[in-house]
C-alpha cells in the first residue's frame, strides 16, 4: 500500500483591509491540517477577496480583475514559505497573473522547499472570456510528493480530453481548484470530477472557493470532496471525504495509489485501458477519423 493523505481547504471569501487579513485567513485552515497531510489544496481564485482592499471596490466589475496581479509577489512569497515551514506540498489554487500582456488563471504547485511549478488554465469558462483572461497552453504531470500529481482548474474538469491525457501522462491524482458562482456551475464540475475518476481510474480532489464578500467579487458556491473511481475498493459512491455546503473548512482523507493499479486490472470496471481497447472502432467516426490527419 501507498497511502496519501490529502487536506482540502474550503476557503471562504471575505472582505478584507490588506494582504496581512488574507494570510490569517489561509493560516487559521492551515491550522486545521493534520501534521500527516502529505497534500494541501486551495480553491480557485481564492485570492478574489484582495479586490475588497481597493477603496473604489464597491465601483468594481470583473473586467477590473487583473488589479489582482499586484499581489502576486506576496502571494508567491508567502505560499513558498508557508510549504517551506509547514513541510508540506501545497497547491495554492489558482491567481489572476499577467505574463506578457496577457492575464491567465494560474495555479501554483509549491513543494516542500518552497519552490514550485505553474499551471495555467487551458479552457475557459465562456464568462471568463469576458473578464479578459487568456487560456494556457500546457498540461503537465508532476512527481512532486509521494504521488503523480497534475492539476486541472474548474472548467477544465469538464472537458473529458484534459484528464484523459494527463491520466495517460502519469498522474494518479487531479486535484481541481473551483469556483462555481451558482448550484447549477457547482454540481456540473463535481459530476464531471466524479466522471473523470471513473473514466481514467484516478483519485480527484474537489475544492471549492465559497462565501459572499460582496461586490466586486461574485458568490461562492459548493463543497469540497476527495472523490475515487466506483468500484470495490472504495465506497460505493465513490466519495473519500466531503465537506459541508459553504463553510470555511479543512477536510482530510487517505487513499491507497496502489489501489488504482490494482482497480485498472481487476476491478469490476476496467475503464483506464478499454477506453483504448476499441481505438479501431473509433477511428471509423468523426472526429477520431480526422484527428489523425489534422
Amino acid at each position: 500500500m501507498r497511502n496519501v493523505t490529502i487536506s482540502v481547504c474550503q476557503f471562504q471569501m471575505e472582505r478584507v483591509a490588506n494582504f496581512e487579513d488574507f494570510k490569517q485567513q489561509v493560516l487559521h485552515l492551515m491550522n486545521q491540517v493534520p501534521k500527516d497531510a502529505d497534500y494541501v489544496l486551495f480553491p480557485e481564485l481564492f485570492t478574489m477577496g484582495l479586490l475588497t482592499t481597493y477603496p473604489d471596490a464597491e465601483q468594481m466589475t470583473l473586467t477590473e480583475i487583473s488589479r489582482l496581479d499586484q499581489f502576486t509577489p506576496q502571494f508567491i512569497s508567502f505560499f513558498s514559505d508557508l510549504a517551506k515551514n509547514r513541510e508540506r506540498v501545497i497547491i495554492a489554487g489558482s491567481h489572476l497573473v499577467k505574463k506578457h500582456d496577457k492575464n491567465l488563471n494560474v495555479s501554483y504547485i509549491f513543494d516542500k522547499s518552497g519552490n514550485y511549478v505553474e499551471h495555467s488554465k487551458t479552457h475557459l469558462f465562456p464568462a471568463e472570456f469576458s473578464f479578459g483572461i487568456s487560456e494556457g497552453d500546457e498540461l503537465q504531470v508532476h512527481e512532486i510528493g509521494p504521488a503523480k500529481i497534475a492539476v486541472a482548474i474548474c472548467y477544465e474538469a469538464e472537458i473529458p480530453e484534459v484528464s484523459r491525457i494527463l491520466s495517460l501522462k502519469g498522474a494518479e491524482i487531479i486535484f481541481c481548484p473551483s469556483y462555481t458562482f451558482t448550484e447549477h456551475g457547482f454540481w456540473r464540475v463535481r459530476h464531471c470530477a466524479q466522471a473523470r475518476c471513473i473514466e481514467n481510474q484516478v483519485y480527484f480532489v474537489h475544492c471549492p472557493t465559497v462565501g459572499n464578500p460582496g461586490n466586486p467579487v461574485p458568490t461562492g458556491f459548493g463543497k469540497a470532496s476527495i472523490l475515487s473511481p466506483c468500484d470495490a475498493q472504495w465506497a460505493p459512491n465513490g466519495v473519500v471525504a466531503e465537506a459541508e455546503w459553504n463553510q470555511n473548512m479543512v477536510i482530510t482523507g487517505t487513499v491507497d495509489l496502489d489501489a488504482l493499479y490494482e482497480n485498472r486490472k481487476s476491478g469490476a470496471a476496467t475503464t483506464f485501458f478499454d477506453r483504448e481497447r476499441r481505438e479501431e472502432l473509433y477511428a471509423k467516426y468523426e472526429p477520431y477519423a480526422t484527428m489523425g490527419q489534422r
